[in-house]
């Protein structure tokens, strides 16, 4: 069990990576960071509501970090089956935000195979009889 736990945290870490590695480049890319500065990407408004929104659902791979070393059994597999399954569907939403680069693409194809993973290999530990 401790194996899977250690998986699933290992997994998250990989996963959050990818979600910081693609802001940063997002911050690099000049078209988008003069729209930054304007406060407004692609008609969405950069204001203090979207950055606590944004900070909560960065939250959640943060802490499944944790969670998914701590939790027992069951509720280790739910919180992972709903952390993946909420992830995996804000992404796609996502890609048919604005306008899509490649670099975003290429990092959210990367996330969401990530998150989708994350949601059957829970659900194949969770079927699992302990022995």
């Amino acid at each position: 069990m401790e194996n899977k736990k250690s998986s699933l945290s290992t997994i998250w870490i990989f996963v959050t990576l990818n979600y910081l590695y693609c802001d940063l480049i997002g911050l690099m890319d000049s078209s988008l960071l003069k729209q930054y500065l304007t406060g407004n990407v692609d008609g969405l408004a950069i204001n203090e509501n979207f950055l606590l929104y944004a900070g909560i659902l960065m939250e959640i791979p943060i802490a499944m970090v944790l969670l998914s070393r701590v939790l027992r059994k069951n509720m280790n597999c739910w919180a992972n089956i709903m952390a993946g399954s909420l992830k995996t569907i804000v992404m796609i939403i996502t890609l048919f935000m604005g306008s899509v680069t490649k670099y975003y693409i290429f990092f959210a194809s990367i996330e969401i195979a990530t998150t989708l993973f994350i949601v059957g290999y829970a659900i194949k530990w969770l079927r699992q009889k302990e022995v």
